[in-house]
């Protein structure tokens, strides 16, 4: 265990006291926004970032200590664990390594380098390599045993090449060394297999890698995730291989390492032949493939981490995306024949009304409509409208804009109006949910999207956590990475973006208290309950009373739920009820009842967090005490503001180049940004485009949820994409200047290694709009 503490203390730059503590803590079943809130003198002030990374670590490395005990055991039993392999297994760090210290240890299935040493032909190698100036044929003679199925010298001298070959295939330091080689200088190939019709609307999605080549440690996430999904689909054949001219009768170049690594070369003597065939065939039959899987799967997990992190900040921004509050919403479910779904929900989320309008076709009804919507306004007091960015958007915007305008007319002192589009990825999943079932049991399936758009306007954040993360389309290659990681990393930014606004008591819902420090969904649904039966809670204390909460899920989760207009006004700010003692001594330090201190920050800000700290409590507490009394309860979430979409803009057709536009950020990747600009597809900011200075990773201008304003590069109306500038001062090359779009740099206009390529520039930069094939 100190290794482990000590290691993931290296990689953190922390030290290894942290560590401990923090691990201490996790074995003791407390949760990652816990310790990083509330235990900050024991951990002295880990993050939740850092603590997230400790948890995955420590998890790593706990598997691979099991992992190496197991090998140590397996390789001891057979009586071949050596002093110097003990040593060199444990110190290996990855789990692929101590795999290749195993593999001649291995239990497997009888392979012919087996069969040829039980015939006794292991000396016959052994010798010819240690002398290759041996006559191999006349060495044979000695050899042959027909009854083991070597009946003549050719037979014993394939025996001494299986023998070799499998030996040298299963050295760890050789293994190694090619394969740290081949993901320096190896190139990532892509292409269309064969038989497979170029024009097949399927098949095109993968048009940008039917010649694909590229160094595969350099291989960006979106490229190397849409060739394994061209592969997997049976459309593309991918392949490892080395840029080099190939010679009849010369070794390649991975063969010639593999005999400088034996200390061999070819000097014509009697036996080279034989051993230059025993190398060729080592890399040829025993490694290749092999390591070509090998890298594959590193690849692929390095792919696959930079998707998963991705989805995870981008789901990270949506959650905390500013909400507009308490304020009475209209959300509209736009639809074409099927009628616009209307909702409208008081400021704390309770539905109020709900209606179908039909303006657009087939019944064009747009008069009825806008008395239906006008006469719900004036009923219930709407000043926001929420309107789903789906199908008939733009159509249904205009209709929101028409009715406003009305409004404005007949009533010059009515409350101004807003509307707003928003992003209706997941309603319809949380529309036929079961838990949509049971909160709104009256309502038909199709109106429940409209109440989850209104509602995620109030509050992005406890509206979402009721759908399930993956469903939200924020992911990039999201079916094609590891699910229980995906699943794992996702659970985990909603747990962190919960906890960090907090919770309340009194109003949020099982899913949302789900998430809660501490709470598991068993216990969230007995908090509601008692809710139910005995109404709302007054105090903290009372949470000790609900079936299944006991004194350490108390601990976990009091500090992140709030209760308005309680008992005591503690209980609505992030102070820990712990830490009550330690507020009780500041009361009576600043001579004020804590009605007066909570909000004075006058008052606050002459107190010295050192004069409170105790043993159990030190100043960084104290100190964090002091800011919730300040701002009890306060929202790390950004004040609320809405795009302007630019009237007349309505579809993709009427987007010119040269258009400036403002619009919403609904997705990032490393590659760039998407850009909702309310015309039904999103638009494209390539990442060389977000700014005028380098940008290697597009989250470095821009996150999902920013309001941006852009410039139009290019509309491919063919191809349904949208090419895209936040440098506003950029011209827009002519029409036709380049139609190529974005694809992969050749071999020779590839950057020097060790520095990253740079983005290649085109019309509608093809290869970065495979993002939308993630998002199906």
């Amino acid at each position: 265990m100190d290794k482990i503490l000590l290691q993931i203390a290296a990689e953190l730059k922390v030290r290894p006291a942290q560590v401990k503590a923090a691990v201490e803590l996790l074995d003791s079943g407390s949760t990652v926004p816990f310790i990083a809130r509330y235990r900050k003198e024991a951990t002295d002030g880990l993050d939740d970032i850092q603590l997230r990374e400790l948890e995955a670590r420590l998890s790593y490395l706990r598997e691979l200590e099991d992992r190496r005990a197991a090998v140590l055991k397996s390789i001891e039993e057979q009586g071949k664990l050596t002093p110097e392999l003990r040593a060199a297994i444990e110190a290996v760090p990855t789990k692929q390594e101590l795999e290749d210290l195993y593999l001649p240890y291995k239990p497997k299935r009888r392979t012919k380098g087996m069969i040829a040493r039980e015939a006794g032909i292991e000396p016959l190698a052994d010798k010819l390599f240690a002398d290759p100036s041996l006559d191999p044929q006349a060495e044979a003679a000695a050899f042959i045993n027909a009854d083991a199925g070597f009946a003549d010298a050719f037979a014993v001298l394939d025996g001494v090449r299986d023998i070799l070959s499998e030996r040298w295939a299963e050295d760890a330091a050789l293994v190694g060394k090619l394969r740290e080689w081949l993901w320096e200088e190896g190139l990532f190939t892509s292409k269309l297999m064969d038989g497979k019709d170029e024009q097949n609307a399927d098949v095109a999605k993968f048009r940008d890698y039917f010649d694909y080549s590229e160094p595969i440690g350099r291989v960006p996430s979106h490229r190397a995730l849409a060739v394994f999904r061209g592969r997997t689909l049976e459309l593309l054949d991918a392949k490892l291989k080395i840029d080099e001219e190939v010679v009849p009768g010369q070794p390649s170049i991975a063969e010639g390492r593999i005999a400088r690594h034996l200390g061999w070369s070819h000097a014509k003597r009697a036996a080279d032949d034989l051993i230059r065939k025993s190398v060729s065939w080592t890399w040829k039959v025993k490694l290749s493939l092999s390591i070509e899987r090998d890298l594959f799967a590193r690849l692929r997990e390095a792919a696959e981490g930079t998707a998963i992190k991705v989805f995870a900040e981008n789901l990270r921004d949506l959650l905390l995306a500013a909400p507009a509050g308490k304020r009475v919403v209209m959300g509209l479910d736009p639809g074409i024949r099927t009628g616009v779904k209307v909702a409208v929900v008081s400021d704390t989320g309770k539905v109020l009304d709900t209606a179908t309008v039909y303006p657009h076709e087939p019944r064009r009804d747009w008069e009825g409509a806008l008395h239906t919507l006008g006469r719900l306004v004036a009923t219930h007091g709407v000043n926001l409208i929420a309107i789903g960015n789906g199908t008939a958007s733009r159509e249904t915007d205009k209709l929101a804009g028409d009715l406003i305008k009305r409004i404005q007319k007949l009533a010059p002192d009515a409350p101004e109006i807003t509307k707003v589009v928003v992003s209706e990825a997941g309603a319809s999943v949380y529309s036929a949910s079961e838990f949509a079932s049971k909160e709104l049991p009256d309502l038909d399936v199709s109106l429940r999207g409209a109440v989850s758009i209104a509602r995620r306007l109030q509050d992005p954040l406890a509206e979402l956590v009721k759908i399930d993360p993956k469903s939200i389309g924020v992911g990039q290659y999201q079916h094609d990475v590891n699910q229980s990681e995906l699943a794992r990393t996702l659970d985990a930014v909603v747990e962190d973006c919960v906890n960090s606004v907090g919770v309340d008591l009194n109003t949020a819902s099982a899913p949302l208290l789900a998430q809660v420090s501490g709470l598991s969904s068993a216990v969230a649904a007995s908090i509601v309950r008692w809710r139910d039966a005995n109404g709302a809670f007054r105090n903290r204390k009372q949470l000790l009373d609900v079936a299944g909460l006991g004194a350490k899920t108390f601990e976990q989760a009091a500090g992140f739920l709030r209760i308005r207009d309680g008992d005591n006004p503690l209980d609505q700010s992030g102070v820990h009820p712990e830490t009550y003692p330690v507020v009780e001594k500041i009361i009576a330090a600043a001579g004020r009842p804590i009605g007066e201190l909570v909000g004075n920050a006058d008052v606050i800000r002459k107190l010295k967090p050192e004069a409170f700290a105790d043993e159990r409590f030190g100043a960084i507490t104290v100190k964090d005490i002091l800011a919730e009394l300040e701002k009890p309860g306060r929202d790390p979430r950004p004040d609320f503001k809405v795009a302007r979409f630019n009237d007349g803009v309505e579809d993709i057709k009427d987007l010119q180049p040269g258009m400036q536009l403002e619009g919403t950020v609904s997705n990032v990747a490393q590659f760039g940004a998407f850009v909702d600009l309310g015309v039904h597809q999103d638009g494209l900011v390539h990442v060389s485009q977000l700014s005028n200075k380098f940008v290697n990773d597009a989250r470095e201008v821009v996150k999902t949820g920013d309001i941006v304003k852009v410039k139009v590069l290019e509309v491919d109306l063919a191809r349904g994409r949208i090419s895209l500038t936040m440098k506003l001062d950029t011209a827009v090359p002519a029409k036709g200047a380049d139609g190529g779009g974005y694809r992969p740099a050749s071999r020779d206009q590839r950057a020097p290694r060790g520095r990253a390529p740079e983005p290649a520039q085109g019309s509608a930069m093809a290869a970065a709009f495979a993002k939308l094939q993630g998002r199906r």
